[in-house]
């Protein structure tokens, strides 16, 4: 068969342009110009089973051999427990990431994978990382727009050694200190935790995925996992739905508002119903009602605890639905299983397409497919200065001062010789708490940082500063700093049924008590703990929580360059028989309340900073002597401590007191703002 040479001419430029298109789109899916919609859709479509099964599929870095389980098995994502790194140098991490890449880039249908991490206040498993304030602290802050600029601060360290999603944040309600993920939550209301929820994923997220400087927020636990009897972790839940929706809830609505990708479902039960395999709270409520878009992520191996073997436990969380599935250790098992179960009819097809759908869609969204590579681009973001500035910042804002008798506080910078007394005064450690480095944290120089000891000095230099572990001193110091506080911790280890100081702190305390001298109690903590005499016999007393890797915030505060800011996230209990106690309760009658914390420039009586902190006399009396003593101009909290209000009040606005039980007063006055009222405590 012989063709004209205008036949040739017609065919070989048709070629051309079919190769031309298929080099530039040979899939829509590949298409970055197309919607989200029409590339998961398009790549769905020639998925089989098994690579839709591994997309579900969440590994450790340490599983054997883990880079071929990825090519062989489609797995979808991989994370890194607590503690678990490669060599834990920004260049390992970025080796290690890439080449998992590669072993998923070498699959069929070439899906990236998606890595996570617990960055949960800072990027802490990796070494010289900035380590921010624990959320206990960022919640004394009350500062929304500082908790999106450390999320965001986060982000750019995690994508600097090339991860590119954080289990974060924990918007967990804590309603019991008992509880040892305490420090993870921003504070025992809901109010906190609408406002830092928000705050959080907009800091990790950025107002879009695809930017190279941020990453996939996780908002966790899902749900009540704060709520627990005797705070418990992993324990049960018992509340009725109304407050579950009322206390629990409110956090993960702003978080979805935000856009908040991925969500994790808790450990705990509700009453009685384990979470992972609770269909209603799921896809009922999570997925339907709230309208979450994302996916939802189990927590670690999660579903063993579910009744069963492991095949039936598959069945229920994935019906349930759960979409990816955290098994550092089981992962084939599950493959194996869960497509048996499919085959078998118990779990409808339609639900792997759901759940492959949401997790291919976020995986567009961070613009995987286009670049699936991690650069050394960001790698001088980890640790940068701005960030520890901001880190620093952020200290001086959450430290709550919760006594300060006859001015002690601030601190002189260069008149006498300060004792500085506490193995934790030297302890970087310590001051980071639990999920730092290692899952659990540790005590020394495990990072990075600057320590309470090293930002002292650096203020006052090193001749006029007394460095003793144990508070014992043959100097003469002129007044001690006295740095105590809890060993670090992480959930299960944290639990405690009466977390309070240990022996070798109060025998610090007792031997700087022997020298005379006035001293202020720094503590070091994960909650507020019980203080006995404690508070009573120091001169000044701060709440510094679990600061991080930048004391110099603390100093910032100590010697007067900045004043205090911070207020309770918690209420602190007289006794550990008062747990649980929240702002709200009838009665309610801690040793500080929800709210509270001091200034340094604080001038008259504290009343409306505290609301039934103080006790008075005379309700009325003395309400209208504080407006007379600041000018008529106040700050006043609600009840239920989720409004804040400036008002100028006069003297003559009409006031009502009614008593409620022995010693508890409710104070009703009305202002610019219509009806406010106060819990007031006084001596009958």
């Amino acid at each position: 068969m012989k063709l004209s040479i205008t036949t040739l001419i017609f065919f070989s430029c048709t070629l051309a342009l079919l190769c031309q298109s298929e080099q530039a789109f040979p899939q829509v899916y590949l298409d970055p110009k197309a919607t989200v919609e029409d590339r998961v859709n398009d790549l769905l479509s020639q998925m089989n089973l098994d690579e839709k099964i591994g997309q579900m599929v969440q590994t450790e870095r340490s599983f054997s051999n883990v880079n071929m389980a990825i090519t062989q098995y489609f797995l979808g994502s991989i994370l890194s427990g607590g503690g678990s790194v490669p060599g834990n140098t920004p260049q390992s991490w970025i080796t290690m990431y890439n080449s998992m890449q590669t072993a998923a880039l070498a699959t069929r249908l070439k899906i990236p994978i998606i890595y996570g991490i617990d960055a949960v206040h800072g990027n802490n498993n990796v070494y010289g990382a900035t380590i921010f304030p624990h959320n206990i602290g960022m919640g004394c802050t009350r500062d929304s727009v500082l908790v999106t600029k450390c999320a965001s601060a986060t982000a750019m360290e995690v994508r600097a050694v090339g991860l590119n999603w954080t289990f974060s944040p924990c918007i967990a309600d804590v309603r019991d200190i008992r509880w040892g993920r305490s420090y993870e939550g921003f504070g025992e209301t809901p109010e906190l935790q609408k406002m830092m929820a928000f705050a959080a994923v907009k800091g990790y997220q950025g107002d879009s995925l695809g930017t190279s400087d941020h990453i996939l927020a996780c908002a966790k636990h899902f749900v009540g996992d704060g709520g627990t009897q005797n705070g418990i972790n992993q324990g049960n839940t018992v509340v009725t739905e109304a407050d579950m929706r009322r206390i629990h809830l409110p956090g993960y609505i702003r978080a979805i508002q935000a856009g908040v990708g991925s969500v994790m479902i808790s450990f705990n039960s509700w009453n009685g119903v384990y979470c992972h395999g609770n269909k209603y709270l799921i896809t009922d409520v999570l997925k339907n009602e709230l309208e979450f878009k994302g996916f939802t992520v189990s927590d670690w191996e999660g579903i063993k605890y579910l009744s069963g073997d492991f095949k039936t436990a598959i069945n229920i969380a994935v019906n349930a639905g759960i979409d990816m599935y955290m098994e550092p250790s089981r992962p084939l098992d599950f493959i194996n299983y869960l497509k048996q179960l499919v085959n078998e009819g118990s779990v409808p097809q339609s639900r792997i397409d759901d759940a492959v759908k949401r997790i291919l869609a976020v995986k567009f969204r961070l613009n995987l497919f286009e670049k699936p590579y991690a650069t050394n681009a960001l790698v001088d973001s980890l640790g940068a200065k701005s960030h520890r500035t901001l880190a620093r910042q952020a200290v001086r804002e959450s430290l709550v001062l919760l006594k300060n008798s006859g001015g002690m506080l601030p601190l002189s910078k260069s008149s006498g010789t300060i004792l500085v007394a506490g193995q934790k005064a030297k302890d970087i450690g310590s001051q980071c708490g639990g999920w730092t480095i290692t899952w659990q944290g540790g005590t020394g120089a495990i990072t990075k940082g600057t320590t309470i000891f090293d930002a002292i000095q650096n203020v006052r230099g090193s001749g006029n500063v007394i460095y003793s572990a144990n508070g014992v001193s043959t100097g003469k110091p002129d007044l001690a700093v006295v740095v105590v506080g809890e060993t670090p911790y992480a959930e299960g280890g944290g639990d405690n049924p009466n977390p309070q100081l240990s022996s070798g702190d109060l025998s610090v305390i007792a031997n700087v008590q022997k020298l005379k001298i006035p001293y202020v109690v720094l503590l070091i903590s994960g909650r507020p703990i019980i203080l006995n005499n404690v508070i009573t016999d120091a001169n000044a007393f701060v709440a510094c929580w679990l600061p991080g890797t930048e004391a110099s915030g603390i100093s910032d505060v100590l010697f007067g360059d900045y004043d205090f800011k911070g207020k309770l996230s918690h209420t602190w209990p007289i006794s550990i028989s008062q747990e649980p106690i929240n702002w709200g309760d009838i009665p309610y009658q801690p040793l500080f309340e929800y709210g509270f914390g001091l200034t340094i420039k604080e001038t008259g009586v504290p009343i409306m900073k505290s609301p039934g902190l103080s006790v008075y006399p005379n309700p009325v009396k003395d309400f209208l002597s504080f407006l007379s003593d600041n000018e008529g101009v106040a700050e006043f909290y609600n009840l239920i401590g989720e409004l804040k209000i400036r008002e100028n009040v006069q003297a003559q606005s009409k006031i009502n007191v009614s008593k409620l039980s022995t010693g508890i007063y409710i104070l009703k006055f009305t202002s610019n703002s219509g009806q406010i009222q106060i819990t007031k405590f006084v001596k009958d």
